[in-house]
């Protein structure tokens, strides 16, 4: 189960003065968003759910509200992110309602093998917790070092599955509390440093190496299976977190200088089904970092990221994993956003 701040959510359309909204959420909310909107329909506003697959913030459905002439969207489940949006936007988190301190506990022993000084992560929905586990891990005898991340996360310690930038803040280890592999495998390959991923609802410790390196070899694996083409289509979304458009033009202009034929498309939902018509050897994501890792067994074609192409050209060696980075924080700038929801006004 997740905590919904409903109240918070009707206070802040009322600012608005909004009388007709858009839900967006993610498949795992979808009962949430229900009672959302039973909710504020109960208090007078026009409610309309949302059903297409939402992948995050980076994924907002600002056009369609506006289409449908609603005069906000309320972004279920994810954290804010700073975009250009055609509508008021609230993003609302939703909070597991699972404790943290208890798994740290059980796998303490695992936990002291990342060293004194460690990093401390963790998503959007176990944030509001991470003070609790901070507090837990220096009563234990812990540095806990949380970085700031960069301008495209909310909070201190927060990972998002395309930027760990929080993560880079020194120490001997990562700590990350979570569930799911993605997440930490991020922290793993971005930082080079031991990970250990501690799952609240199971209670579970996973070391990430074995992962990591299971991962690279099979990016390897798609290397070389690219190594012989000779066409690439380099492919971004339009999603207005995931438009990397400097960035694929980047991409298409090092694959030409290299005498290889690239072409820029452009798509919302990115999946290989759509581009079978097309001639390409291969392509290059340079959107979503997670459709060229997640989806790759669902491809025909070798697909790769923007940082194995440049493998693929000779341009670096090391294998990096790619990241949507946003502008550094100053000393100055505030360290986070409300918890329970934020308001990206026009």
């Amino acid at each position: 189960m997740h905590e919904i701040h409903a109240r918070e959510v009707l206070k802040e359309l009322r600012l608005i003065g909004a009388g007709r909204v858009l839900i967006q959420s993610p498949e795992g909310l979808r009962r949430e968003a229900e009672a959302l909107g039973g909710f504020l329909e109960e208090n007078g506003i026009e409610v309309m759910l949302h059903g297409e697959v939402n992948y995050g913030a980076c994924d907002p459905a600002d056009r369609e509200a506006k289409s449908l002439g609603c005069d906000a969207l309320i972004h279920l489940g994810h954290s804010y992110m700073k975009l250009h949006l055609e509508v008021p936007t609230i993003f609302v988190p939703a909070f597991a309602e699972v404790e943290v301190v208890p798994a740290l506990e059980k796998n303490l022993e695992e936990i002291k093998k990342l060293g004194k000084r460690i990093a401390l992560v963790t998503t959007a929905q176990h944030i509001h917790q991470l003070e609790k586990a901070r507090v837990f891990l220096e009563n234990n005898g812990f540095e806990v070092l949380i970085g700031r991340g960069d301008s495209r996360v909310s909070w201190p310690g927060q990972v998002l599955g395309c930027n760990f930038s929080s993560a880079r803040v020194g120490g001997e280890g990562v700590l990350f509390i979570g569930a799911g592999y993605f997440h930490p495998l991020g922290v793993a390959i971005a930082t080079k440093k031991p990970t250990l991923a501690v799952n609240p609802y199971s209670g579970d410790a996973t070391w990430m190496k074995g992962e990591a390196e299971r991962l690279i070899r099979k990016r390897w694996a798609q290397i070389a299976k690219a190594m012989d083409a000779e066409s690439f289509g380099v492919v971004t979304s339009t999603k207005k977190g995931q438009l990397r458009l400097s960035e694929a033009r980047r991409i298409v202009r090092l694959l030409r200088e290299h005498g290889k034929r690239a072409e820029l498309l452009v798509m919302n939902h990115i999946s290989y089904p759509a581009l079978e018509g097309f001639s390409f050897d291969a392509y290059v994501v340079v959107a979503c970092p997670r459709v060229p890792i997640d989806d790759y067994e669902n491809w025909r074609k070798p697909v790769l990221t923007p940082r194995e192409a440049e493998i693929l050209l000779g341009l670096r060696e090391d294998y990096e994993f790619d990241e949507i980075l946003g502008v550094e924080r100053t000393e100055d700038e505030p360290l986070g956003v409300a918890l329970h929801g934020y308001r990206n006004s026009l």
